[in-house]
């Protein structure tokens, strides 16, 4: 029998009815992101990416990079993110992924294979609205060298 892998199921579950916004490979973006329903990231986005809908959901695909801070409630990712993020719903870091960041979330899926090269900070929203507490002076920001 043939079985739906855990990211497209994640997908059809999560995602609002919204169309998805796609970033093609060879495609480059520089600059902040505020998107609402889904986004697919085959190519490369130096910004932040931000989204205000509770269903939206981010998948950064094997091949596609991010470099800056991802605040979505479910992220997917399978590529390279460089910077923080912030899963107020589901995150799942698939085997070919590579976060180098903090990663802030409610629920937490890792596959063999993934590297993080950061913090993993179990947080639950205190209220229906879905964000966390996202302070601009985190702890590897306070750090100097000398």
């Amino acid at each position: 029998m043939f079985s739906k892998s855990r990211d497209q199921e994640i997908t059809k579950n999560s995602s609002s009815s919204d169309a998805t916004t796609l970033i093609a490979n060879g495609t480059s973006i520089k600059g902040d992101l505020n998107f609402q329903g889904s986004l697919e990231v085959q190519g490369s986005i130096a910004g932040i990416i931000t989204a205000e809908d509770e269903n939206a959901q981010v998948r950064v695909i094997q091949g596609g990079a991010v470099d800056g801070k991802i605040a979505v409630p479910t992220v997917i990712v399978n590529g390279h993110v460089k910077g923080d993020i912030f899963a107020t719903k589901h995150a799942l870091l698939a085997s070919k992924a590579v976060v180098e960041g903090n990663i802030y979330y409610n629920t937490l899926e890792i596959e063999r294979g993934a590297h993080v090269a950061g913090n993993l900070v179990h947080e639950v929203p205190s209220t229906n609205v879905s964000s966390f507490q996202q302070d601009e002076n985190t702890d590897s920001d306070n750090k100097t060298s000398g």
